[in-house]
């Protein structure tokens, strides 16, 4: 907490990002947060777990709470399990974001409207507008919209320009209570190393098997490891002002990261299709996940990748919980 600003003039307050699958929920809080926080894909279900963003601007504390795309089919205990999750995350919000595709609205997001809790502030986040063929058409819809619920406010935008993102920020902030903030200044998430790093390599999964991998696979961290980097463990002293520290030199002096990580998938077939010919789109998959990690940690990682079939397991409450879905 800064010292030089009063608790008492502090705004801070949770917002639920919530929709349909594939809306641009999860691109959006990474907009909002300023970092990627959470990973993102064409493939439905991506976002699986309540990913918490934050951002902090002047007296002003964000609380972002991503949630899954609320699912249509609920035969597996996957998908029930992610629905559980988005209602949970509408039970304690001040405000909550209601993202959909400027210009559409079908019966997903018809299912997710009735879901918006009664008493919360609702704002209507019409994403994608940069891919409307005809911008006139959205007034029209927007009063549709007025017609469906009675939000408290309406944003056309597009999560990946800036302006945009800045705008929606300075519309948000008015509904957030005025309370000491829930997190230090320069907290960007409630998520730790270990969860990012499981996250980010089921996203290179998702992008590289595309639509020939079933939604039903998931990654479990079997080790993660932190050694400090060669300079950091002889320094007996901090840098002098203004220098650099020891992991912005050469790539030898960062710390380093030794992950272990399992792709559980439910058929043999699905392994082979991970694996690829010779175990080219393992090595792929594993190759661009730790290059991403070291850019996002600035730490030199060793990654090692296996593949195991765990067949049902999407459909097992057990197994649900020892993959750290709640």
């Amino acid at each position: 907490m800064n010292p030089e600003t009063e608790p008492s003039a502090q705004r801070c307050g949770l917002v639920a990002i919530v929709g349909r699958p594939n809306v641009g929920k999860s691109t959006l809080l990474n907009a909002l947060v300023g970092q990627k926080i959470s990973i993102t894909s064409n493939k439905a279900q991506t976002t699986r777990h309540r990913i918490t963003g934050i951002r902090t601007l002047g007296e002003t504390q964000f609380v972002f709470v991503d949630t899954p795309g609320f699912q249509m089919k609920h035969s597996a205990a996957l998908n029930r399990t992610l629905n559980r999750t988005v209602l949970s995350s509408l039970g304690d919000v001040d405000a909550v974001l209601f993202v959909v595709e400027a210009g559409r609205f079908g019966l997903p997001d018809a299912k997710v409207l009735a879901l918006l809790p009664e008493g919360k502030p609702a704002l209507l986040v019409a994403n994608k507008l940069d891919t409307l063929q005809r911008r006139q058409d959205v007034l029209p819809w927007l009063k549709q919209m007025q017609e469906r619920h009675s939000f408290a406010e309406f944003v056309p935008m597009s999560a990946t320009r800036e302006a945009d993102v800045e705008r929606l920020l300075g519309i948000v902030a008015p509904y957030l209570p005025q309370q000491p903030w829930l997190y230090e200044e320069d907290a960007l998430t409630d998520r730790n190393d270990r969860f990012l790093a499981s996250e980010l390599i089921r996203e290179k999964l998702f992008r590289l098997t595309g639509d020939e991998l079933p939604y039903s696979c998931t990654v479990v961290i079997d080790k993660f490891e932190e050694e400090p980097g060669p300079q950091a463990q002889t320094a007996s002293s901090p840098p002098p002002e203004g220098a650099a520290p020891p992991w912005g030199g050469p790539a030898s002096a960062r710390p380093l990261r030794r992950i272990a990580a399992t792709i559980v998938v439910e058929r043999d077939a699905h392994k082979g299709m991970v694996i690829g010919e010779g175990g080219e789109r393992l090595k792929r998959i594993g190759s661009e996940a730790r290059q991403e990690l070291e850019r996002l940690w600035d730490a030199k990682v060793f990654l090692e990748l296996w593949v195991k079939v765990r067949s049902g397991w999407a459909d097992d409450e057990a197994h649900l919980r020892s993959y750290g879905y709640e």
